[in-house]
């Protein structure tokens, strides 16, 4: 009696399956692989303490990274982001004074910054015909200047009890930058991947001239992923504010870089149509755990940059497997 065999996989299919294994779970597998190697080195990594730190550390650049994460699905980018964050806190913070019960306004006025900003951003894009790049970099400089000039280059301190418990309370021994983090993911991955809006979103990055022709609004996408991305980077930044008990106008600085190498990391393309909302939240944690844990190991600061760079490489390299 003759055996069949299943004939072997041709050189080419062989190769595409690997890089689609890559692809789809390069970036799980090596953040498994820090966390081991880290629970093996550093001492005090493995703890409930440190773990819930590391998330609250990266909370921060978390809330910008979910809202480019919209933004570079559309084969956009916003590189005002961090100076929304300083924006954001220093006009919050004028409206927290210690001596008063503010809470509300301080927020409402915080966030209607983001919104405002990313409006603009979206215009200059739009309507201008800037690229994305170009337009968010001089609103970059603008709004940081903005954020100078509103204080006059000095930082802003002493903030009402209730406004700091925005960024040091705790619910169910939970700290609630963290809370708000994960909520805002948990938000952002529904509209992303269960509605109608987030469709549209993966269809202009895919191809703008497509998703014109079958009734989508570009610019009305552009416009709400922009305003969405100012408002989560004004979430940062009151939440920052609230956590130092102040606000500094340089507050944000280098912040944007952080968030889009998270959004690299995470599996977004640069390039527009792929990316998720989890796994930019794996991204931003993975950057946050490893320079926890650079600094469990007493890694000089000189060489955390360089290796945060290194990590932003293999990212991009890791994203040009994705599954076919």
């Amino acid at each position: 009696m003759r055996i069949l065999r299943p004939a072997p996989l041709p050189e080419k299919s062989r190769a595409t399956a690997v890089k689609n294994f890559v692809g789809a779970y390069g970036l799980p597998i090596v953040f498994l692989l820090v966390v081991v190697y880290l629970s093996i080195s550093a001492e005090n990594f493995l703890t409930v303490t440190n773990l819930v730190n590391v998330v609250r550390q990266s909370s921060m650049v978390g809330f910008l990274a979910l809202g480019l994460t919209f933004v570079m699905i559309t084969a956009g980018i916003d590189l005002s982001v961090g100076s929304i964050v300083g924006l954001s806190g220093v006009v919050a913070a004028t409206m927290a004074p210690g001596d008063g019960a503010a809470f509300l306004l301080p927020i409402l006025l915080g966030l209607a910054i983001g919104a405002l900003v990313g409006a603009i951003n979206a215009s200059l894009i739009i309507f201008g015909g800037i690229l994305p790049f170009l337009a968010t970099l001089a609103v970059m400089a603008a709004v940081r200047s903005g954020s100078l000039i509103f204080t006059d280059g000095q930082p802003v301190a002493g903030l009402s009890e209730r406004f700091q418990a925005l960024g040091t309370g705790e619910i169910a021994s939970i700290p609630v930058p963290v809370i708000l983090f994960l909520a805002c993911a948990l938000i952002a991955d529904f509209i992303l991947s269960r509605t109608r809006f987030g469709r549209h979103v993966y269809a202009v990055g895919g191809n703008q001239e497509s998703a014109q022709k079958v009734g989508i609004s570009v610019r009305a996408v552009l416009a709400r992923v922009y305003i969405i991305a100012g408002v989560l980077a004004a979430i940062g930044g009151v939440v920052l504010t609230a956590r130092v008990n102040g606000a500094d106008p340089l507050a944000g600085t280098g912040y944007e870089l952080q968030a889009i190498a998270a959004v690299v990391i995470g599996g977004t393309s640069l390039f527009g149509g792929i990316g998720t909302i989890r796994g930019t939240v794996l991204g931003v944690l993975l950057v946050g755990v490893v320079m926890n844990g650079l600094n469990l190991l007493n890694v000089s600061s000189y060489y955390q940059q360089a290796i945060q760079g290194l990590i932003l490489v293999v990212a991009v390299l890791l994203n040009r497997w994705k599954p076919l």
